[in-house]
């Protein structure tokens, strides 16, 4: 087993050499002692569309069977629907296997246990127990496996409670991800005309790579919305647990701009609640969920993060930029970019023009995800650091809870390191261009000072 797979939200690598289904056995079997030591009886286990897929699932499903749990297997279904089921009947403990957006070589696993996303030192203690388990015999439980189809009750269930103001036409873009086996059909059921762009699964991914969050990604889906009748695109990335947003005149809705969005929403119905968002967020997601009378709370990056500081404060909403959104408010609490969506079409299409509704959220300039590769561990020395040492002249606070973040009057930036991958992330905003090239070349200079590092931002 390679140590490296172990990540801080989940388990990743590239298959077979790292993630193969004799790992995928030995995982089932780790999971499975830890679910018996919870008192659990039952494991739900979902996978995408990859090639690797269908034989890591049957290998995972042996292993917790092994350790005599059963075993429900909801097959070949996006991410959000793993946690649907297991959040619905009161289970606790799940398995989603994913290479989300990952290159097609790489498979992974999204794991849940006793209600709460399993990440950091409880994946990393995995490895371990793991090879522990490697050395004895198997118990040979063999509990029952039960093969069901729930994607009719997960779209029944969303059809239930959010309701579309009027009937609308927009288009959706799977990138060839899993979600396109669910999206049109859901989308429809509430009502919309939907187009569909590369719905059908191929885990080739054969058009462009399922991540909405590069704006090449959604080139396709841009010039499809602008050319057609439709009012406004969706994409998914490809396991369909974030969601990516066009307008009409093609402009990128970005996730940080949807969650002022959804949090003026959630806050008519639940005044004064707790909202989470991330450090990459921009500043007007606190300032706009304060005017709307909730109390804003930004935290760490990472979805399992997120999920858990918003069961610590009972939060309605949360969300990070990178796309994962997170409804406690009416739905489970977990990141779901199919329910995302819906949410999204019941509050625009009470306007004759979403597009303008979306466009008209508060923006200032701003750059995407900017990184800097670096050697594994130098990205978190260095943000150690910069926390200890770093002088910003013109910030009034600095945030140091993922990373460091300067706020400033006029905008902030950030730096702070990947926990997936050997990266230094940088953001910044600021009102104007003048601004952001302030705060920019504040960041440069910290950078050179510190690390001595020359970046180009």
């Amino acid at each position: 087993m390679n140590p490296s797979v172990f990540k801080a939200y989940d388990i990743r690598g590239i298959v077979p050499s790292q993630i193969n289904p004799e790992f995928a056995f030995l995982l089932g079997r780790a999971l499975g002692q830890r679910a018996k030591s919870l008192g659990h009886t039952q494991f739900v286990i979902g996978f995408d569309g990859r090639h690797s897929s269908p034989s890591l699932a049957e290998k995972l499903s042996a292993g917790i069977r092994d350790q005599g749990i059963e075993v429900i297997n909801i097959g070949m279904v996006p991410t959000p629907l793993v946690y649907f089921h297991t959040y619905a009947n009161n289970i606790g403990a799940c398995v989603a296997i994913t290479g989300s957006h990952n290159p097609p070589d790489y498979n992974g696993f999204k794991m849940m246990l006793d209600g709460k996303a399993i990440y950091g030192e409880s994946v990393a203690s995995l490895y371990t127990e793991m090879q522990a388990l490697e050395k004895q015999a198997l118990l040979a439980q063999n509990a029952k496996e039960t093969t069901i189809n729930i994607i009719p009750d997960y779209i029944s269930r969303i059809v239930s409670d959010v309701k579309l103001k009027r009937p609308m036409r927009i288009a959706i873009d799977a990138g060839n991800g899993v979600g396109g086996k669910v999206a049109p059909e859901l989308f429809r059921a509430l009502g919309c005309e939907v187009d569909t762009l590369f719905c059908e699964v191929d885990a080739d991914f054969p058009n462009h790579h399922p991540d909405p969050a590069d704006p090449h990604n959604l080139e396709d889906l841009i010039h499809h919305v602008k050319t057609t009748d439709c009012e406004l695109g969706l994409a998914f990335d490809g396991d369909a647990d974030r969601l990516g947003v066009v307008t009409k005149s093609g402009e990128i809705i970005w996730p940080d701009r949807q969650l002022i969005l959804y949090s003026q929403d959630v806050l008519k119905r639940v005044p004064g609640a707790t909202i989470v968002f991330d450090v990459k967020c921009s500043r007007h997601v606190g300032e706009q969920i304060e005017a709307a009378g909730g109390k804003a709370l930004m935290w760490q990056t990472g979805h399992s993060l997120i999920k858990q500081k918003m069961k610590e404060v009972d939060a309605a909403l949360g969300g990070e930029m990178s796309g994962h959104t997170f409804f406690k408010e009416r739905w489970y609490g977990f990141d779901d970019g199919l329910y995302t969506g819906a949410r999204l079409l019941e509050i625009v299409s009470a306007s004759d023009n979403p597009s303008a509704i979306l466009e008209a959220l508060p923006q200032d300039q701003n750059t995407p995800e900017l990184k800097v590769e670096m050697q594994e561990g130098q990205p978190h020395a260095l943000i150690k650091v910069l926390q200890e040492k770093a002088v910003l002249p013109t910030a009034k606070r600095l945030i140091t809870i993922d990373g460091i973040r300067a706020e400033y009057e006029d905008g902030f930036g950030l730096a702070r390191a990947s926990n997936t991958t050997p990266v230094l992330v940088l953001r910044f905003e600021g009102r104007n261009e003048e601004s952001l090239r302030r705060i920019k070349a504040e960041f440069k200079a910290m950078l050179k000072e510190h690390a001595g590092i020359e970046v180009t931002i």
